[in-house]
């Protein structure tokens, strides 16, 4: 039984997006997450109180407000939240997060049929995958440029993976954990650009579309709800707007591949969410999932580096 309809497969197939509402469950996944991730930021927040790099006490802030008191300090709170390891340099105490409600998210059944109805039954969640927690852009510091925490500029998806991905199928899917409106900076995508095929990425700001590759007049919105999902081509061009509102928005954008295919950042571990052919394979116990990731985390913090993507700024395009 499919989880999308003729008609959304073919929306995907002409546009290279797909906004899906109510996937996944409130109760069952997304509270599970914010828990988690408050525990999280309550035991990062109180030690930053403890050293004297926080002036606010702990007591009386939400999720939000100490968010916002650690970002203003200077301390860092997305990578220790993140679920990678960051594209610059890796050492071998590098923060990062893989908790049980993350994998649970990652692997939960109704994403996973949406994601068979466009990949196939065999499917790898693919290491490109981050969360984003983006504050009020009025609050973010002159020099921030991290793409998890300001807005994004427009780029590819397969742009940010290494060629060996590039006959890859895969699919992106961003998950509303709040409201993604257009004030609080929800993703814009331009419709049907997929077809054109990869277009050139630069190191700007952040990696993204050279300039006067793309026609950024064709963009539309899209607004989703807690619990949502959109869904992207590979090939898609997208980024987000700028949240002009008081308050943070939250979500995570995670892959899924055909399993046995390339992923576009073999350095970083992958595991199959779901196998249709051989159930045995699936990864079902989040503890091997973040072992796995300590495990990268020890062998990368003593290789030399590995770039994240294929782009450099001294190509033609990019002069």
């Amino acid at each position: 039984m499919r989880f999308l309809t003729p008609a959304q497969l073919q929306f995907f197939e002409d546009n290279g997006y797909l906004v899906v509402e109510n996937v996944l469950d409130r109760e069952e996944v997304l509270d599970p997450v914010r828990a988690e991730y408050s525990a999280l930021l309550d035991g990062l927040y109180e030690r930053w109180h403890a050293e004297g790099k926080v002036a606010a006490a702990p007591e009386g802030l939400d999720f939000d407000g100490k968010l916002l008191e650690a970002y203003r300090a200077g301390c860092d709170w997305f990578q220790p939240m993140d679920i990678s390891l960051p594209g610059d340099r890796i050492m071998a105490d590098t923060p990062m997060h893989f908790g049980p409600a993350v994998f649970n998210m990652l692997t939960d059944a109704n994403l996973l049929d949406l994601v068979e109805d466009l990949i196939g039954p065999e499917i790898t969640s693919n290491p490109i995958q981050h969360v984003r927690i983006k504050p009020p852009s009025i609050d973010l510091h002159a020099d921030e440029i991290r793409a998890h925490i300001t807005s994004t500029d427009w780029h590819q998806d397969q742009g940010v993976t290494h060629a060996e991905a590039d006959r890859t199928t895969m699919v992106t899917v961003w998950c509303a954990v709040s409201d993604a409106t257009v004030e609080n900076g929800c993703l814009q995508v331009i419709p049907g650009q997929h077809r054109k095929g990869l277009l050139p990425h630069c190191p700007k700001t952040q990696t993204a579309i050279a300039d006067s590759h793309l026609d950024e007049s064709k963009a539309i919105p899209l607004p989703v709800r807690s619990g949502g999902v959109v869904i992207f081509h590979p090939l898609v061009p997208h980024a987000s707007l700028v949240n002009r509102t008081q308050g943070f928005r939250w979500s995570f954008d995670i892959r899924f591949t055909r399993t046995g295919q390339p992923t576009g950042r073999s350095h970083f571990p992958h595991f199959i969410a779901r196998s249709r052919s051989n159930p045995a394979t699936e990864l079902r116990d989040w503890r091997r999932w973040r072992a796995m990731w300590e495990d990268a985390r020890a062998r990368l913090a003593v290789s030399p580096h590995i770039n994240i993507h294929r782009w450099t700024s001294d190509s033609p395009y990019c002069a």
